[in-house]
């Protein structure tokens, strides 16, 4: 099972940092990565409608073989991790909890912001993981709706997206905090912008750098590293795929080889797992 690829979804292509993350730390794996294109965005979904999508996400890629799943979606992460491990029979990782994890570590005044899509911070699953670590003495969240739209549109170091970013982020400097959790995947691309707009005071944390850490050290663990030297890419999508090449090549800085469009709600979920019916 080692050489077995690790499945990573997303409601479109924010967890393409994710992938490129996994890329970076661990060369040897096999990724093969599904964006729920023609349902984006989870964010405006309700919860039971996210956890269904999950489900049928983790659906399609246990059935390619995967030998660990990655919830590379902060809103899928954010309410469907206990029915996505209650149903898959690998290992599942979210992106919430790493990034937490790595906030609280960074934090020295114990004042943590997290920054997400409308449904990531609804939900409260990065607030609540915060408030539960002892080194974190608050936390304030935004929600930043205009950022995704201008990252898939390759405005990442654009003077409007900067006026916006510093509009958002205008409370999170008032509360004086010295970390900053990047809670959308699509956020990485726009380090350059935050860091100039927040001042080299604010720590930031990149929940898919994290995450691909955390699937580093699980694999480690449960002795299921690869020993190829350099693992292989798939990509599948349920609408748009040439769109998707087109953006994923930008967020990857590589070609990949042909997108393949799918339905993952041709993948029943009763079928897969531990036979949780939807």
């Amino acid at each position: 099972m080692n050489d077995n690829p690790i499945g990573v979804f997303d409601s479109g292509i924010g967890g393409l940092t994710v992938v490129r993350e996994l890329l970076r730390q661990l060369p040897g794996e096999s990724v093969v990565y599904f964006g729920d294109t023609a349902r984006l965005p989870y964010g405006s979904k309700s919860p039971e409608t996210v956890i269904r999508f999950a489900l049928e996400d983790a659906s399609f890629l246990l059935s390619r073989g995967v030998k660990l799943l990655v919830a590379a979606c902060n809103t899928a992460s954010s309410v469907s991790m206990p029915a996505l491990r209650e149903f898959s029979p690998v290992q599942v990782v979210g992106v919430i909890e790493p990034g937490a994890a790595a906030a609280a570590g960074a934090t020295v005044s114990g004042d943590v912001g997290v920054m997400g899509t409308e449904g990531t911070i609804r939900s409260g699953a990065y607030q609540a993981a915060l408030r539960s670590r002892t080194e974190v003495r608050s936390v304030a969240a935004v929600p930043c709706p205009l950022l995704v739209p201008l990252v898939e549109e390759g405005w990442t170091d654009h003077p409007v997206t900067e006026t916006i970013v510093s509009e958002y982020l205008t409370p999170l400097s008032s509360a004086g905090i010295d970390t900053l959790v990047l809670g959308c995947t699509h956020y990485p691309l726009l380090k350059p912008v935050i860091a100039r707009v927040l001042g080299p005071g604010v720590r930031l944390v990149d929940s898919a750098e994290e995450t691909a850490a955390a699937v580093k050290a699980i694999l480690a663990e449960d002795g299921m590293l690869s020993e190829a030297e350099h693992g292989q890419c798939s990509f599948y999508v349920s609408d748009i795929p040439m769109r998707f090449q087109e953006i994923a090549q930008r967020f990857l800085g590589r070609s990949i080889p042909l997108v393949t469009q799918v339905d993952a709600a041709d993948f029943p979920v009763q079928a897969a797992g531990r036979g949780i019916a939807t």
